[in-house]
C-alpha cells in the first residue's frame, strides 16, 4: 500500500479512538451528575414530604377544634332558634286558624272553579271550534249546492232537450208504427182473403180431382202416372245429379220442391191432353166449318132465292155461261173419310152430378 494512505488511516484511527474515549468520559460524567442529582432530589422530596405531613395534621387538628367549638355554638344559637320557630308557628297557627279553614274553603272553591273555567273554556272552544268548523261547511256547501244547483239546471235543460227530441222521434216512430200496422192490417187482410181464395181454389180442385178420379179410365187407374222418355243411362246421370248437392240457389229451391215431382208429372200429363184435345178442338172446328160451308154450298145449289141469284153459284148456267167467275172447291161427299168427324163418348151431366153429390 502507499504509505500516505496507510499514515492517513493510523490518523482515522487514533482520531476515532480519541473520540471514543472523550465520549466515554463524558458518559461516565452524566451519569454521575444524574445520580447526585437523583439522591439530593429523594431528599427534598422527603424533607417536603415531612414538612407537608405536619402542616395538615396541625390544620386538621386546629380545624377539629375550630368545628367543635363552632358546632355547640351552632347547636345553641339552633335549639333557641327552633324553639322560637316552634313558638311562632304555634302563635301564628292559633292565630290563622280561622283563616286557614277559610282559606283552605276557598281554595278548594277555588280549585273547582278553576277546574269549571278550564271545563267551561274547553267546551267554548269546542263550540268554538264547532262554529268555526259548521261555518266552512256552510260556507263549502253553499258553494257545492250552487254548483249542483247549477249543474242540475244544465242536466235539466239537456234532459228536456233530449225529452223533446225524444218526444218527436217516439211520435215520428207512433206515427210510423201506426202507418204499418194499416199497412200490414190491409196486407193482412188482403192476404186472408187470398188465402180463402187459395183455400177454394184448393177445395174446388180437391172436388175436381175426385170427379176427375171417378172418370179416369182403368189404365189410368192402375198407371197414373206416364212412363219417363229417358234412356236408362239418361236416367243414371239424372238420379246422379239429383244425388249432388246444388251449387246454386234456384237449385236449392227446386231441391226443396222434389217431393212434388208425381204431382208435377200428372199436371203435365193433364196439360199434354188438354193441349191435344184443344188441337183436336181446332181441327174439328176448323173440319165444320168447312162441312158448313160445303152444306151451305149445297143448300144453295138446290135452291132459289134472291139471295142465291146475288152470289156466286156453280148450279145457275144461263145461256152456257155460269156466274162463278172463280174455281169452286171440289165437291166432297158427306160420307168422306177427310170429312167424317170422329165419334166421342159423350156422358150424360145428370149422371156425373148424381155419381159426385
Amino acid at each position: 500500500m502507499c504509505p500516505v494512505i496507510t499514515s492517513l488511516l493510523e490518523i482515522i484511527f487514533l482520531h476515532r479512538k480519541m473520540i471514543i474515549e472523550q465520549s466515554m468520559k463524558e458518559i461516565s460524567y452524566i451519569q454521575n451528575v444524574m445520580l447526585a442529582m437523583e439522591q439530593n432530589t429523594s431528599e427534598s422530596e422527603n424533607e417536603a414530604k415531612q414538612e407537608f405531613q405536619s402542616m395538615r395534621d396541625d390544620i386538621k387538628n386546629k380545624s377539629l377544634e375550630e368545628k367543635h367549638s363552632l358546632r355547640v355554638t351552632l347547636e345553641g344559637t339552633v335549639e333557641d332558634l327552633w324553639k322560637q320557630f316552634q313558638q311562632a308557628l304555634k302563635n301564628y297557627t292559633n292565630a290563622t286558624e280561622d283563616r286557614k279553614i277559610a282559606f283552605e274553603t276557598l281554595k278548594a272553591k277555588d280549585e273547582k272553579s278553576a277546574e269549571e273555567i278550564a271545563y267551561q273554556m274547553k267546551k267554548l272552544q269546542k263550540i268554538q271550534e264547532t262554529i268555526t268548523t259548521l261555518r266552512n261547511k256552510i260556507s263549502s256547501h253553499a258553494r257545492e249546492s250552487d254548483e249542483q244547483n247549477r249543474q242540475l239546471r244544465e242536466d235539466k235543460e239537456v234532459v228536456h232537450k233530449q225529452f223533446q227530441k225524444l218526444k218527436s222521434q217516439m211520435n215520428q216512430a207512433r206515427a210510423t208504427e201506426h202507418s204499418r200496422l194499416t199497412t200490414l192490417t190491409v196486407q193482412s187482410n188482403a192476404a186472408l182473403k187470398e188465402l180463402s181464395n187459395i183455400i177454394e181454389q184448393g177445395e174446388q180442385i180437391l172436388r175436381l180431382a175426385e170427379m176427375c178420379r171417378k172418370l179416369e179410365t182403368e189404365e189410368e187407374k192402375v198407371l197414373p202416372f206416364y212412363p219417363s222418355s229417358l234412356s236408362e243411362a239418361e236416367r243414371e246421370e239424372a238420379e246422379r245429379a239429383s244425388m249432388e248437392k246444388p251449387s246454386e240457389q234456384l237449385a236449392q229451391l227446386m231441391l226443396d220442391y222434389t217431393t212434388l215431382d208425381q204431382f208435377w208429372k200428372r199436371y203435365n200429363k193433364v196439360l199434354l191432353e188438354r193441349w191435344a184435345l184443344e188441337r183436336e178442338k181446332t181441327v174439328l172446328s176448323q173440319d165444320n166449318q168447312k162441312l158448313r160451308i160445303l152444306l151451305k154450298q149445297y143448300l144453295d145449289g138446290i135452291s132459289v132465292s134472291d139471295e142465291v141469284l146475288s152470289q156466286h153459284n156453280s148450279l145457275l148456267i144461263l145461256n152456257n155461261r155460269s156466274n162463278l167467275s172463280q174455281k169452286v172447291a171440289p165437291q166432297v161427299p158427306v160420307t168422306d173419310k177427310r170429312v167424317q168427324r170422329p165419334v166421342h163418348n159423350i156422358i150424360e151431366a145428370a149422371h156425373v152430378v148424381s155419381r159426385t153429390l
